[in-house]
């Protein structure tokens, strides 16, 4: 297999992935009956506006309200789309929110909330717990993003921090019933974490959040602070009668997209593995590993004889430190520079990285392919220096080697791929 054939096969396989996580495609299904009495959709994420126009498709009286990532908004009718600001909140957010869980209140046993979630509704459902202000959520959103926090850790401070999510969102709406319609970007995908849990029961504590902000070394903002000691008013917890009407459906998960493009290998007669679908770490080290997996294969044919593709998925993270680093790029950049210097120009091995949702990091890629030769390329650009200052997309776009899709308008979070021929 040459250059070019090599990287149209890791395209492909990309975009399989992607296609099998499509609102348009596969959430119809998971629509419940209708019910006797009044719709009201509402949903966040970086697919919520796609989701509601699927929505809309099969039940075209739909109405309601959808908030989105800037540049993610999708035509639909009767329900309304707002933009606003992702991963670090903003007043649109915080507006949509409070408007959504107006919409909720005052339903009847007969009324249906069709809530569609997705990856990104943390950010976008940014509706600050009382005495909290919108910029007291913006700094610890900052802090998390940049002490390398795993989402999970993320999240739950952001449910102690929020009049919506940690299941308040279906508390409001009781008695009607809530159905979640659900697209996860997270690894393990657990609905507690998918846009924090705004429609399900959440177990954690304040006292737990507490803790993840001091494992950080993060001194929050003083009402944050006497937010989180005061612990007033938990979230909703499993057994709560006000969630007793919930339903939560799963449409579209990274292990769905990894089988689709594990799929799309085969037919192009490629043994294929998926070694994982919730692998987390630092994206760097994360892409070092992935990176002796594939050698291994290559020089033994262990754990899959070649020519082979070895696909994961997941979320890594990226700890910036004291001053940032100064360069540019997202996750799946970075594990794939790390990548990149431990396989060394192996002749064999060809590499793609990215994010499902188009988006990697704050730059307009998705990601970026890594190839024999990227090294030799690299040369005179540092890629040792560079992966220390977190600048994969100074090395992938001077090399030409960035992958671009513009919003994807789904997420199932980072669809990885080595190609050994």
């Amino acid at each position: 297999m040459d250059d070019a054939s090599a990287r149209a096969t890791l395209r492909a396989l990309f975009d399989a992935a992607v296609a099998a996580a499509d609102p348009r495609i596969v959430l119809a299904a998971h629509l419940p009956p209708r019910p006797k009495g009044r719709v009201v959709v509402v949903g966040a994420g970086k697919s919520a506006a796609v989701m509601a126009a699927a929505v809309e498709a099969v039940w075209p009286e739909a109405t309601g309200l959808v908030v989105t990532r800037y540049g993610h908004g999708y035509p639909t009718t009767g329900v309304e789309v707002i933009e606003a600001s992702h991963p670090v909140p903003d007043a649109a957010g915080a507006a949509a929110a409070a408007r959504m869980l107006a919409m909720v209140q005052g339903l009847g046993a007969d009324d249906l909330v069709l809530a569609l979630i997705s990856g990104g509704g943390s950010a976008l459902l940014a509706l600050a717990a009382p005495g909290l202000t919108l910029e007291d959520k913006q700094a610890v959103n900052r802090a998390l993003l940049a002490c390398g926090a795993t989402i999970h850790e993320m999240n739950c401070i952001r449910r102690h921090l929020s009049a919506i999510k940690g299941g308040r969102l279906a508390a409001a709406a009781f008695p009607a019933q809530v159905v979640t319609l659900a697209i996860s970007d997270v690894p393990g995908d657990d609905p507690t974490v998918i846009a924090s849990g705004p429609t399900v029961a959440d177990p954690s504590t304040f006292a737990e959040a507490q803790a993840i902000l001091a494992r950080y070394g993060i001194t929050p903002p003083p009402a944050v602070a006497a937010h989180l000691a005061a612990a007033a008013e938990e979230t909703p917890k499993p057994g709560d009668p006000r969630l007793a009407r919930a339903d939560y459906r799963m449409i579209a998960t990274p292990r769905m997209a990894l089988e689709a493009a594990a799929a799309a290998a085969r037919a192009q007669g490629l043994a294929s593995l998926i070694l994982g679908d919730a692998l987390e770490g630092e994206a760097g080290v994360v892409g070092q590993v992935l990176a002796g997996i594939a050698i291994s294969a290559a020089t033994h044919g262990h754990p899959l004889a070649a020519p082979c593709v070895l696909l994961s998925g997941g979320e890594t993270t990226v700890t910036l430190g004291q001053g940032g680093g100064g360069g540019r790029g997202g996750r799946n950049g970075e594990c794939l520079l790390g990548a990149a210097l431990a396989l060394a120009g192996h002749p064999r091995i060809w590499a793609l990285m990215g994010d499902s949702d188009g988006i990697d990091g704050s730059e307009d890629n998705a990601g970026a392919i890594a190839t024999p030769t990227t090294l030799a390329r690299a040369a005179k650009l540092d890629p040792r220096g560079r992966l220390a200052r977190h600048d994969s997309f100074g090395i992938f776009g001077a090399l030409g080697d960035l992958v671009t899709t513009g919003p994807t308008l789904t997420n199932v979070n980072d669809i990885r791929a080595f190609l050994v021929t």
